[in-house]
């Protein structure tokens, strides 16, 4: 009996929380640091600020190396995170139980194999992570730089939080779960012509308007094209209209309206 009633009370929460008032002050927050907010119909600002209150119900903000968390780190997380939940996903990264938050950006141990297949370990700086269980990793400083810089293409929040949908099923491989909207097969055939499209470019040393990085590996991939999705939408619609065209039915959004 329990296993039927706890997916019907906590339906029951999330949509309790969805109608609670919003506290003025993180609306405050919310449109001093979400530059895309404004262009949000009415509509999807009330769900954006529902989808806000439940995520910062649901997960946990721990702070690193001495951070004491506030409430405007959570709020503008959760606000940018909350972008990729509009539509009908109401998973609210469900593998997802921590948010662990750098003031800075973090160093951490990685394991490597080099060329003469020798395994080897060396210090690695980050700006952010997403694990498959429980956490990702945040550096702060570099939040807010992307808050103030909406427009560049980069967005450690969008990036790692995109991540967390292409987790979902347990593999990290740039193709998160699919509605019914979209034809898997055409979603197949765009993402892996432009993803070889990208690395050619790249090896190529062209200037693209995917970022760079996304040629390192399909669920780098998706990351990167949310993150300019949302940030540099003219131009990702432009040059790789296919792709923003998918994205759109994807997260229930279009960035250019």
């Amino acid at each position: 009996m329990g296993i039927l009633i706890y997916p019907l009370l906590r339906k029951w929460q999330r949509d309790q929380l969805m109608e609670q008032p919003f506290p003025r002050h993180w609306l405050s927050i919310v449109e001093t640091n979400l530059a895309i907010y404004g262009f949000l119909s009415l509509e999807q600002q009330k769900q954006l600020r529902g989808n806000i209150q439940i995520f910062l119900k649901e997960k946990q903000f721990i702070g690193c190396a001495g951070l004491q968390i506030t409430e405007e780190m959570r709020v503008t997380i959760a606000a940018i995170a909350c972008l990729l939940l509009f539509g009908d996903r109401k998973t609210y990264f469900p593998n997802l139980r921590s948010i662990l938050v750098y003031p800075h950006a973090y160093v951490v141990d990685e394991m490597v194999v080099n060329d003469l297949y020798v395994v080897e370990e060396r210090k690695v700086v980050r700006l952010g992570e997403s694990w498959t269980k429980d956490q990702l990793i945040l550096s702060w400083e570099q939040v807010q730089q992307d808050t103030l810089n909406w427009r560049d293409g980069h967005n450690v929040v969008l990036h790692e939080f995109a991540h967390q949908l292409d987790q979902e099923d347990g593999e990290a491989e740039g193709v998160p779960i699919l509605p019914e909207s979209i034809n898997h097969k055409i979603w197949a055939k765009v993402m892996a012509e432009s993803f070889t499209q990208l690395c050619k470019q790249v090896e190529l040393g062209k200037k693209t308007t995917i970022d760079a990085y996304g040629a390192t590996h399909p669920a780098e991939f998706f990351a990167v094209i949310t993150e300019a999705f949302f940030e540099k939408p003219h131009q990702l619609n432009q040059k790789h209209h296919d792709i923003y065209e998918l994205l759109k039915t994807y997260y229930k959004l279009d960035p250019l309206k």
